[in-house]
């Protein structure tokens, strides 16, 4: 496409390094609305990206995120110049969330998508106590923990890297499951799964050490049950300038000390 007939929308953030960006982009470009763009710019950290490719699941276009955040992990470098060629330029990478559906001991059901992880936390001084399902097989009857999580390759670097868990590259056909301060087993490190596994945590004794699961920016608490796949529908794509993919940004993770 070329610069001329591209029509690109302008969404953002709104701390105050965004507002001046903002300004200083609307004065060079001609932005429309999402619904007639193109390719979506997103000015932002990675939480505003985050919480965007919830809010954009239904419209099916490219987002170009540009860091005005603090590590830009999902977003490209900000700056105002060549704007179009950069996104002509650019490289997609196509993101698959995870499904959660949650079951609370009281009943009820709640789905939602995870871009990064979802992440089983106890709720109170109570350790959580959690069976393990993979593929409708039992692989551990009883994790003692703080929590445990599922993580994408996209989502490998976030919470999952804090929680000691590996870095996934961005092709590989891998989920992180990642113990979050394990007292039992307790030199288990997690597993490394199929992106097809399904997943099922279980916790022993919803009532008295109740657990919370979270799927990126949704959370339901006193589950009982979590069962976690693939979901195949709704796929977001990132756009990433050529020299700085985001699996060149995962490569590089692994050699920062």
């Amino acid at each position: 496409m070329s610069q001329n007939d591209m029509k690109i929308a302008l969404v953002h953030g709104d701390s105050h390094p965004v507002s001046t960006a903002v300004k200083q982009l609307i004065g060079l470009y001609d932005f429309v609305s999402i619904e007639e763009a193109d390719v979506i710019v997103a000015l932002g950290g990675d939480g505003y990206m985050l919480h965007l490719l919830h809010e954009l699941l239904e419209i099916d276009k490219p987002i170009f995120g540009l860091n005005l955040g603090t590590v830009g992990f999902l977003l490209n470098e900000f700056s105002s110049d060549n704007l179009a060629d950069r996104i002509n330029d650019a490289i997609p990478f196509h993101m698959k969330p995870l499904r959660m559906t949650a079951i609370t001991f009281t009943g009820e059901k709640t789905e939602a998508l995870a871009f990064n992880e979802v992440s089983l936390l106890r709720e109170t001084r109570q350790t959580a106590k959690i069976k393990i399902f993979i593929d409708d097989k039992l692989r551990l009857a009883e994790l003692a923990c703080d929590g445990v999580l599922v993580s994408t390759p996209a989502g490998s670097t976030a919470y999952n890297l804090s929680a000691h868990g590996p870095i996934i590259p961005m092709h590989a056909d891998i989920l992180a499951l990642t113990p979050i301060s394990a007292f039992r087993p307790r030199r288990w490190r997690g597993a490394l799964t199929s992106q097809s596994a399904k997943i099922l945590f279980e916790i022993n004794e919803p009532e008295k050490r109740p657990v919370s699961a979270v799927a990126d920016i949704i959370e339901v608490r006193n589950v009982k049950s979590v069962y976690i796949e693939q979901d195949q529908k709704n796929v977001k794509t990132l756009l990433f300038d050529k020299e700085h993919t985001l699996e060149e940004r995962i490569l590089n993770e692994q050699f920062i000390s």
